[in-house]
C-alpha cells in the first residue's frame, strides 16, 4: 500500500513515496545514541540532528549504504555553517535532503539536488498564516509541522497549502501516527524507537470524530 496523495494534488516526490510505504515514520535520530536501533528498524526515513560537522560524514554515508533515505536538519548540526557551502558539503557525503526552518536554505536546496524539508512550529493563527507564505515562497517537498497535535486544529485549506505533511511533535502512539495520516500528512516524524517498527498495515483504526476538522478559519 502506497502513501496517499497530498492535499494540495501535488505529487509526493517518488523517492520519498517508495521510502515511506511500509513504515509511513521518519525517524528522529537526535545525537548518535539511537543509530543502532534505527539501523535495524524498517523504518526507510530518518532526520539526523544534534551530529557535530565532524560526525556527519561518518554517520551519513554509513546510513545512505543501510539504504537509508537521510535528511540532516541543518539548524541543529553544531559547527555547520547555514549556507550553500554547507548544503553542498550535506550532498556531497551523500545525504539526500536537508530539514531547516530557514526559507533561504530551502530555496537554495533544490537547486542541488537536494530533497527539501522545511519546519515550521505553529503556534496561533497568525502564525499559521505566516507559515503558510513561507512555504508558498518555499515550496518543498515535504512540510514538518509541529507540534503533531495542530494538526487536527488546522481547516482544510490550510493543510492543502502545508502539503505534503509530516507531523512531528507529541507523536508518542501508533494512534498519533494513524492519526497525523487519516488527516493528510504523509508520514508522522518520532524520536521513539518503537515507533520506528510501526507498519501501514499495524495502523489502529481512527474514529471518524477524531477525523473531523475546524469548517473555515476563524478571524481575530
Amino acid at each position: 500500500m502506497t502513501p496517499s496523495p497530498s492535499r494540495s494534488g501535488a505529487p509526493l516526490d517518488a523517492r520519498l513515496a517508495s521510502a515511506l510505504a511500509e513504515v509511513p515514520v521518519i525517524a528522529s535520530v537526535v545525537t548518535t545514541q539511537p543509530l543502532r536501533q534505527f539501523l535495524t528498524a524498517p523504518a526507510k526515513v530518518c532526520i539526523v540532528a544534534s551530529l557535530t560537522v565532524g560526525q556527519l560524514p561518518q554517520v551519513v554515508p554509513a546510513l545512505v549504504r543501510a539504504g537509508k533515505t537521510v535528511f540532516v536538519n541543518v539548524d541543529s548540526s553544531p559547527g555547520l555553517a547555514q549556507d550553500r557551502g554547507a548544503l553542498e558539503f550535506i550532498k556531497n557525503m551523500g545525504a539526500h535532503g536537508v530539514v531547516s526552518t530557514r526559507l533561504s536554505l530551502i530555496e537554495k536546496g533544490r537547486p542541488l539536488g537536494l530533497l527539501t524539508m522545511m519546519k515550521v512550529f505553529v503556534t496561533d493563527r497568525s502564525n499559521l498564516r505566516r507559515s503558510t507564505d513561507a512555504v508558498s515562497r518555499g515550496a518543498p517537498d515535504l512540510v514538518e509541522i509541529m507540534p503533531a497535535p495542530i494538526v487536527a486544529r488546522m481547516n482544510e485549506q490550510a493543510q492543502r497549502a502545508m502539503s505534503p505533511s509530516v507531523a512531528a511533535g507529541f507523536v508518542e502512539t501508533p494512534a498519533d501516527v494513524a492519526l497525523a495520516l487519516a488527516l493528510g500528512s504523509v508520514a508522522a516524524a518520532t524520536s521513539d524507537p518503537r515507533l520506528w517498527h510501526l507498519r501501514r498495515d499495524q495502523l489502529p483504526p481512527v474514529p471518524p470524530a477524531a477525523r473531523k476538522r475546524p469548517a473555515a478559519p476563524s478571524q481575530e
